[in-house]
């Protein structure tokens, strides 16, 4: 039963997050705690996401804008190993509160409220109308990949953010999602490889028909939405982005997930 919801859950958000350069890694995990410890469900994650970003960089992959990709993607990488070590090696901090709903306790900790309210500081300016024509210059990409890269490292969470910076780095819709693509697939080698020690002893090897699955579905989600590619307008994955970054920050501020 875990393999047929969890592999449903891969290929529905491979579709969506095909537009948005975001949130598969965040909406999946939740899903994979439903079936296993939070360690497994971390490291089967990782290994979903890596390997349909591999498949999504043969798609779009040379849609990607050079400069920006450099200016953004290599900031992001060395802050996602700063992420990454800091989360191997200090203990979790103690959550900021806690309560409970539907009989369960949630625990809000201080990384992903810190990330809910920057995601809807971003979104919110994306929805506002007097925002519609501004960008972010191209010298403010360096801070957007530091911060994606690090957070990404961190909490595993580095797609909104690395969308909030790209959707107004002037790019076509392709090279915004070429770009993003690429620089995901860069941060997630990097922090796996970070993450791989503990990955090992959680257990993977005895859950490869799910992660094959799981990925597969991922991959023919992705097939999908790069067919449905053409028929999306900027301004409606503008707004498909800023709807979902406001989502994710939501359930990241509750402790949701």
């Amino acid at each position: 039963m875990e393999i047929i919801i969890i592999s449903l859950a891969a290929f529905l958000v491979a579709i969506l997050t095909f537009f948005s350069g975001f949130g598969l890694g965040t909406i999946l995990t939740p899903v994979f705690m439903i079936f296993f410890p939070v360690d497994l469900a971390i490291g089967l994650t990782g290994i979903v996401h890596f390997f349909n970003n591999i498949f999504k960089l043969i798609l779009v992959g040379k849609n990607a804008d050079k400069s920006v990709l450099i200016r953004f993607g290599i900031p992001a990488v060395i802050a996602a190993l700063i992420g990454s070590w800091l989360l191997i090696n200090i203990s979790d901090a103690a959550p900021l509160f806690s309560y409970e709903m539907f009989g369960k306790t949630f625990e809000v900790f201080p990384v992903k409220f810190i990330i809910s309210i920057l995601l809807i500081i971003f979104a919110s300016i994306d929805l506002i109308p007097y925002f519609n024509k501004l960008q972010f210059g191209k010298e403010k990409l360096p801070i957007g990949g530091a911060l994606s890269g690090f957070f990404g490292g961190l909490s595993g969470n580095q797609g909104a953010l690395r969308s909030a910076f790209l959707i107004k780095a002037g790019l076509s819709k392709e090279a915004f999602i070429g770009t993003a693509v690429v620089v995901s697939t860069l941060v997630d080698f990097t922090r796996l490889s970070v993450y791989a020690t503990r990955f090992t002893k959680a257990g993977l090897d005895e859950n490869l028909t799910l992660v094959l699955c799981a990925t597969l579905a991922g991959i023919a989600g992705s097939f999908i939405g790069n067919k449905l590619l053409k028929k999306v307008t900027l301004h409606f994955l503008q707004v498909t982005v800023a709807i979902m970054l406001i989502l994710i920050s939501i359930a990241l501020g509750a402790g949701l997930i």
